[in-house]
């Protein structure tokens, strides 16, 4: 672990490579799991704000799933997360023609409707950030349906924090991804 000003990085970080390899997993992480993708606060406001723009792009089980539950839910361990068609995918997966999700969010993102990418944990996954009174942890999270977006990283040299770069300056700022730079080199 290290710190970069308020934040403790675990070396996973830089250490281990990543690159997400949809044509293999098929965009599992959307899919599996138990719970819905983490929002935070201020993203329940623009989950919320951007729906109408979003609802086009969504599936009708989405849609029935965020209009019965709402553009967000509050888990039983007081977490906002997105909510789940019938506890199992993310409301707001749609399916490319090969079967592939994919995001509703992202997907009027890239048709311009939107200004709002997608959730901050979407866009930074694998790495989790758990915030605290006085700092972030910022770690890489290991599931094994991203085996082999690890082996793709592995082939490609793509250290996680290279992955997922634009997503951490989109969290921490640019200057954080600079001083995060420097650790991993002065850490190869």
């Amino acid at each position: 672990m290290f710190q970069i000003g308020k934040t403790i990085v675990s070396e996973d970080i830089i250490a281990k490579e990543f690159v997400c390899n949809l044509s293999a997993c098929k965009g599992a992480c959307c899919i599996e799991g138990e719970a819905g993708a983490p929002v935070t606060p201020a993203e329940v406001s623009i989950l919320k704000d951007i729906y109408p723009k979003v609802k086009p792009f969504l599936r009708a089980e989405g849609i029935a799933a965020i209009e019965s539950q709402g553009t967000h839910i509050t888990s039983p361990l007081d977490e906002l997360e997105t909510p789940l068609v019938n506890g199992k995918e993310c409301a707001y997966v749609t399916f490319t023609e090969t079967g592939t999700a994919s995001c509703g969010i992202e997907d009027a993102y890239n048709a311009g409707e939107i200004e709002f990418r997608k959730p901050i944990s979407c866009h930074l996954y694998p790495v989790r950030v758990q915030d605290y009174s006085e700092f972030a942890a910022v770690n890489y999270h290991r599931w094994p349906i991203c085996d082999d977006a690890c082996v793709l990283g592995q082939e490609l040299k793509v250290p996680v924090y290279k992955f997922v770069k634009d997503a951490l300056i989109r969290k921490f700022g640019a200057p954080w991804y600079a001083a995060l730079e420097k650790v991993a080199e002065e850490n190869r």
